[in-house]
């Protein structure tokens, strides 16, 4: 609720300030709660090291694949006829495009509501970390979503509405996976391993290279120093776990 609420305020007042920031901090935190307590959880269970690299493996390509089907999904309707069109062409695909971002959204949130749980399970303070992580991806995330909405016909409240029932999706999937994992503690590595290799994925892939097209100086720093921020909240947050 914190991230659609924040994204609908940045969206709809400082959005583009806002967003370049909050991506340079996503990264640290995504980055550092992966590298420096997901992974070290799981490889510190008794669970195979190489069972859990070949699900950080299959979870880089299962992002890879859903990201592809999203980039197909959301430009085929301004493919193949050389035309200029004006904002709001294409009505019907627009509005399709809408609604499959709510569904697509609530299945993504739905999957962080299950990793949240399994990060609680192995470790509250991996949980409180992983949960602050999903919120600051969450925010630029969230902000495209209500582009997409905006410009699928979809009003403002009638946006904020619809994204806000979708994050409740992570509520179902926390419940589920709190329910579950607790009987099957034995899943929980391969959960935080998967959860891993998204957080990675959307880092390296996604935010990181939005940040490289702003290579000046200017505009270099103050990347660096979220970054470095973010790191810095994470391991403020576990500074008692490992000796920290």
């Amino acid at each position: 609720m914190f991230s659609i609420t924040a994204a609908a305020i940045f969206s709809f007042a400082f959005l583009s300030k806002v967003v370049e920031r909050m991506v340079s901090l996503s990264v640290g935190i995504m980055l550092s709660t992966s590298l420096l307590h997901a992974l070290p959880e799981a490889f510190e269970s008794h669970a195979d090291p190489r069972s859990l690299f070949a699900t950080l493996l299959i979870g880089l390509l299962a992002f890879f694949l859903l990201e592809k089907f999203a980039i197909l999904r959301h430009s085929h309707h301004h493919e193949g006829d050389g035309h200029h069109h004006a904002h709001g062409h294409d009505k019907h695909e627009a509005g399709k495009a809408g609604w499959m971002i709510l569904v697509g959204d609530g299945m993504h949130n739905f999957t962080d509501g299950i990793l949240i749980a399994a990060a609680f399970l192995a470790d509250p303070k991996l949980g409180l970390v992983t949960g602050l992580a999903i919120i600051a991806h969450e925010i630029p995330q969230e902000i495209g979503d209500f582009i997409v909405l905006l410009n699928a016909g979809f009003s403002r409240l009638r946006a904020y509405v619809f994204n806000l029932l979708c994050s409740l999706m992570a509520v179902a999937g926390g419940l589920l996976g709190y329910f579950t994992l607790d009987r099957a503690s034995n899943l929980i590595p391969y959960v935080l391993v998967f959860a891993s290799s998204g957080f990675i994925y959307i880092a390296l892939s996604d935010l990181m290279p939005q940040m490289q097209r702003r290579a000046t100086l200017r505009e270099t720093i103050p990347q660096v120093i979220l970054i470095a921020v973010g790191v810095g909240i994470v391991l403020f947050l576990t500074r008692h776990r490992h000796g920290i």
